[in-house]
């Protein structure tokens, strides 16, 4: 009798993986699994968060609506974002589309990032059906970046206790304290490419530069075991899409599971700081008390604010270095400015962060109803900020679309957001982006791209996913 091979899923993969271990792991294995229950929850939550969602956009997108466009054709796209962003610009300075308002006029960007009636994130519906199974499919403990009490959702006092904690570790001066050790670490991961050539000449630069230095970095500052970093590594880039709108069911799944296993871990990483305490954020976020109001942390207010930092620490970085190599590697005019004018690799990074940003756009609700531009925005609705946009409005850059090394006002980019949501780690980002472009390409002054690179599949965090490169 001939017997098929069993076919191996996501479901039963850890049964299949414990099993050759022996009984009784195959039955906490099996234990493990979620229950029917669990996974019609799991439905319900992706038909709510991402599905009418991803059918609305598509259908929006297929009528032309700009804003419909913008976030279901520019995923893995070099150019897209820039076109459709023109249009909207074009269309007006606060775009009403089907859905949502959309703005991609620096000016009315920098305006809604500020606006004190704009809160982060998205609107939760009120009432109806919709609302009813959210809220009986909903899981608050899951951590994630959209996830109260993350910070990128969080306003208001609780916004300005949780920041006011990490703050001075990002400062400016703690920063440059850092740059010695990050160019250590750039230098030998430099040094090193080398032994990652493969067959064919090649090295993915992207795994064994761009990826490793932000993660070595951030990972010493938050007290990360070195032989910890790789699931790090693991955790941020499975997590990656949970910034995006209208995944797929098996792609929420993916970020779910990933987010579960980042929680466990980082709840195991906390308890062994509490014990065994080092000179490290973490550490001190562990210990740390509000000097106004003495409090500490909850744990759902560190594990969220402990592991936003940690993700956000290296994922945006990662995606600026990689950026950047294709920008300086492309443009031998401003490799030659850099070579003979070293005091503008600063400069240079915030036109890196202008002309392709780590991050496409945020989102902003209306708390109460209010005026943005000129418009009368309803209490509830959306307004999403295309940040890449605005890097690119010509009222403000000249020759927009013209990356230049030398640009007199780069640094008026808003890639990092602002206002009171301005970016906790940009000292940290420009350092590595600085070190980790200079270091490498100076090391390796005939490097040569592939052809074959591939963007990240992602359409809020924007970078690439290979960089494979002759030396």
């Amino acid at each position: 009798m001939h017997l098929s091979p069993l076919r191996t899923t996501p479901t039963t993969a850890p049964v299949l993986s414990w099993a050759t271990r022996g009984p009784r792991a195959a039955r906490a294995a099996l234990a493990a699994l979620p229950s029917p229950r669990a996974e019609l929850r799991r439905t319900v939550r992706w038909a709510t968060q991402h599905g009418l969602a991803a059918a609305v956009l598509r259908r929006a997108a297929a009528d032309g609506d700009l804003q419909g466009l913008m976030v279901t054709r520019t995923a893995g796209s070099l150019e897209a974002p820039y076109e459709i962003a023109r249009d909207i610009r074009e269309s007006a300075p606060l775009h009403r589309s089907r859905y949502a308002w959309t703005t991609a006029d620096h000016a009315v960007v920098r305006e809604v990032l500020a606006h004190p009636d704009l809160r982060s994130g998205f609107p939760e519906p009120e009432r109806g059906p919709v609302a009813r199974l959210a809220a009986w499919a909903g899981e608050p403990d899951r951590l994630g970046p959209l996830t109260p009490p993350s910070l990128l959702v969080t306003d208001g006092a609780d916004h300005t206790r949780y920041r006011r904690l990490v703050t001075r570790v990002f400062s400016a001066r703690a920063v440059e304290a850092l740059r010695a050790r990050t160019q250590e670490v750039a230098a030998q991961l430099a040094a090193d490419l080398p032994r990652h050539v493969d067959a064919r000449g090649e090295v993915d630069l992207v795994e064994a530069y761009c990826a490793p230095l932000p993660v070595t970095v951030i990972c010493e500052i938050l007290g990360v075991p070195a032989e910890e970093r790789e699931r790090v590594l693991a955790f941020g880039q499975a997590a990656a899409p949970s910034l995006d709108l209208g995944l797929s069911w098996a792609q929420m799944r993916r970020v779910e599971v990933a987010l579960d296993d980042f929680r466990t871990w980082l709840v195991g990483h906390l308890e062994h700081l509490r014990e065994h305490p080092g000179d490290d954020l973490m550490s001190r976020l562990v210990a740390a008390r509000d000097e106004e109001t003495g409090e500490g942390l909850s744990q759902d207010e560190l594990l969220a604010t402990a592991g936003l930092v940690l993700a956000a620490g290296f994922e945006t970085t990662v995606n600026l270095l990689s950026n950047g190599l294709v920008l300086l590697t492309g443009h031998p005019a401003a490799r030659a400015a850099l070579a003979a004018d070293p005091d503008l690799w600063g400069n240079a990074v915030d036109e890196v962060l202008r002309f392709d940003p780590p991050v496409l756009l945020t989102g902003r609700a209306a708390a109460t109803a209010t005026e943005v531009a000129g418009q009368q925005v309803r209490a509830g609705e959306m307004i999403s900020a295309v940040l890449a946009g605005a890097n690119r409005d010509p009222a403000v850059f000249t020759d927009p679309d013209t990356f230049d090394v030398t640009s007199a006002n780069a640094r008026d980019h808003v890639s990092f957001s602002g206002g009171r949501h301005y970016c906790l780690g940009a000292a940290l980002a420009r350092m590595e982006g600085e070190v980790g472009l200079r270091t490498l390409l100076e090391t390796h002054p005939d490097l040569v791209l592939s052809s074959d690179r591939r963007r990240r599949p992602t359409r809020i965090l924007r970078g690439w996913a290979t960089l494979p490169a002759r030396l």
